[in-house]
Order: C-alpha cells, then structure tokens, then sequence
C-alpha cells in the first residue's frame, strides 16, 4: 500500500502576476464601456506574444465609466496575491491625453527615489503598463472607442496584504504593487529549480557548448545572449540560485560560464551571497557604500549609498557622477563565484546589467578587471 510520500510528483502549477490580471480587466472594462456589455473571457498578449484567456469575476459599468476584476491566481507560487480580485476602472479621459494610470485602494503610491518609477506615480509597474496600454488599444481598434482613458487599479485589501511585502520598508505606501515583467508566475521551489538548472547544463554539456551562462532573470538572460550571442541552449535560467549552478558545474564542468544579473542581484552576490532571493538576504547598502569607497568613489556617491532606499538609486547617481558601480559590484560578485565554483578549469565572467539591459559592469577575473575611473 502506497502513502502520500509514494505518490508521484506533478509539475508545479504556474499562475498570472498581477500585472496579467489588470490588464485582463482593463480589457474587459474597457469593452464594457465601449458597447455597454462586459464579455465572461477576456483575452490578453503577454509580453513574450503568447495570448491567454481570463474569466471575467466582476463588472459593473455606466456610459461614463467601467470596472472590472479578475481574481488572482498565483498557481503554486506562495504569492500573498494569490485570490485577491484586481479591479480596474476605466472612464473616458480628455481628448488627446492618451491612457494613463490612477491608484485606487489597496494600490501603493511611490515616494522615495530608486524604483523603476517616480515618486509621485501610482505602483503600477512599466511592463503592466504597456500590456495594459497595448490591450486598450488593440480593443479600441477593434470597437471603435476612444485611445484616451484613464485607468485606475484598485485591490480590496490590498493596503494589508502589502504589509507582508517590501512595500512599506521601498516607500511605496497605501498598498500593493501591480509587477510583472514576464505576466507569468513561475512557483518558487527551490528542488524543481535547482533540478532544471542541473538539466539545462547536462543539456549544454552534451551538445558540447564551450560557453554557458546563467542569468538571475529575464532582462539580463536576454542582455547576455546579446552581448555573447549565445544560442538557446546556452542559457542557463539559474534564476536566485547562483550556488547551485556554480556548484554543479564544480563537478560537470564546461569551459566557460557567464553569470549574470542585474545591479541589485549582483551585488548581493558581491556581498556573499549565493541565494540571492529576498528571504535569504537584502542588499547591504553599508557593504555597498564601503566597496564602493574603496574603490575610489566620490564622498557624495559613498554619502549617498549608506542612506539610499535602492540599490538601483545607487547605481542612477553613480552614472549621473561618471562613475563605474557596476565594475565595483562585477568584481566582488567574481570573488564570491569564484570561490562557489572552485574549478579553475573553468573560466568565469560576471556581467552586470541595468534595468533596460545595459551593460553596467563586466568581470573577467582579477587580472582583467580594470579600477574604475570617473570619465573626464
């Protein structure tokens, strides 16, 4: 007889960011308001051009305004989220201002420096808003409606639920953030992650790719294959995991391996970390500061990074001063993998990327990573 631990595996459920599901309602609503009736399903394009479909959970609508919602399924992601309804209202806005976005309840404000957006602006991430702003006006070409809208995003019990989030502590206050840069949840589960990681070398290994790299998330994986013009294979999706690949490729090794990521990313590996998830550390802005006087950096720029709320605002005032955080942070981080990996058969290389996929900071090892200097 065979108990709950015999029972096979199955794979992990994915689910929608909340960015999916606003622009799901944002379509529904926008249709509602347009031709006075809200449709069950609604379907969206991710940012990758996979279409999906959404059951509509609510709506209510007027000829001046509508609101729909969808509520949120995080899969078998351990998402806070996860059964919340996203409501977005849309009603007309004046002619020529375009779609632009409002924050209802349970919807954060930004108001510190550092994040993707200004202080000031409604936490409605820049990727939600393009597929928002693209499912508005594929349904207005569709139906024949108004371009200008304005969209508000609204989450009940939203304001709670960002407490048990970093919300509070980045300064984005009176609730939520709707995030996404993919539209998808990937469940967080470090044995299947792990696992694929091991599987994705076996794979590069066996078609003999004398070049891997593993990058913590979607912006960098594409940045790096562009700058090294890797081929699919090539990509190793090691996500927070720098360890396990590093250490996996300790034993199964190949000639050489990239790891890439972001400033924040990279900089918690700099500091030592090999888990660079949220809940196994934060970004030690003291550790920054310090690395980055070392290195010579301008008083105001080391001033400036002890009090930051970011470490994206440390990297935006290292570039308005001209100098180069991201080499401080790429040899650091080279340091920690290189010790993680301890197989000097195989060469390894730190790029660091900024949010728009630019290339900040690059290490190739000690001998080859240059101080960085201010430009004159």
């Amino acid at each position: 007889m065979t108990g709950p631990a015999d029972a096979p595996k199955r794979p992990l459920k994915r689910g929608w960011t909340t960015g999916s599901c606003a622009t799901a309602a944002a379509r529904a609503a926008y249709e509602l308001l347009i031709t006075g009736s809200c449709p069950a399903m609604v379907e969206i394009a991710l940012p990758g051009g996979r279409r999906v479909s959404f059951a509509v959970a609510m709506h209510e609508g007027s000829d001046a305004d509508a609101t729909a919602g969808v509520v949120k399924d995080a899969g078998d992601d351990p998402d806070v989220t996860h059964g919340a309804l996203i409501r977005t209202h849309v009603r007309r806005g004046a002619e020529g201002s375009g779609i632009t976005f409002r924050a209802g309840p349970g919807v954060g404000t930004v108001t510190r420096p550092g994040l993707p957006l200004p202080p000031g602006e409604p936490a409605i991430n820049p990727v939600p808003r393009e597929m928002i702003i693209a499912a508005i006006q594929e349904a207005a070409a569709a139906l024949g409606g108004t371009r200008d809208v304005i969209v508000e995003i609204s989450i009940p019990g939203g304001e709670d639920l960002a407490k048990k989030t970093l919300n509070p502590r980045l300064g984005i206050v009176g609730g939520l953030s709707i995030l996404g840069t993919t539209g998808i949840v990937v469940p967080f589960s470090c044995a299947a992650w792990i696992h694929s990681i091991y599987r994705g070398i076996d794979v590069a290994r066996a078609a003999g790719l004398p070049h891997i790299a593993g990058a913590t998330g979607n912006t960098s994986e594409k940045a790096v294959q562009r700058l090294y013009g890797l081929p699919e294979a090539a990509l190793i999706d090691m996500g927070d995991f720098a360890g396990g690949m590093l250490k996996y490729l300790r034993r199964h090794p190949v000639a050489r391996v990239t790891v890439a990521g972001g400033f924040a990313k990279m900089t918690k590996l700099g500091q030592g970390l090999l888990d660079l998830h949220s809940r196994a550390g934060e970004v030690d802005l003291d550790w920054l500061a310090k690395a980055l006087q070392d290195a010579g950096a301008p008083d105001a720029l080391v001033t400036t990074a002890r009090s930051a709320n970011t470490a994206l605002q440390v990297l935006q005032e290292a570039d308005s001063c001209g100098f180069a955080a991201g080499e401080v942070v790429a040899r650091a981080a080279w340091q920690t993998a290189h010790r993680a990996l301890g197989n000097e058969a195989v060469t390894l290389d730190i790029a660091v990327f900024d949010r728009d996929g630019r290339l900040v900071g690059q290490c190739q090892g000690p001998a080859h990573s240059p101080l960085p200097r201010k430009r004159r």
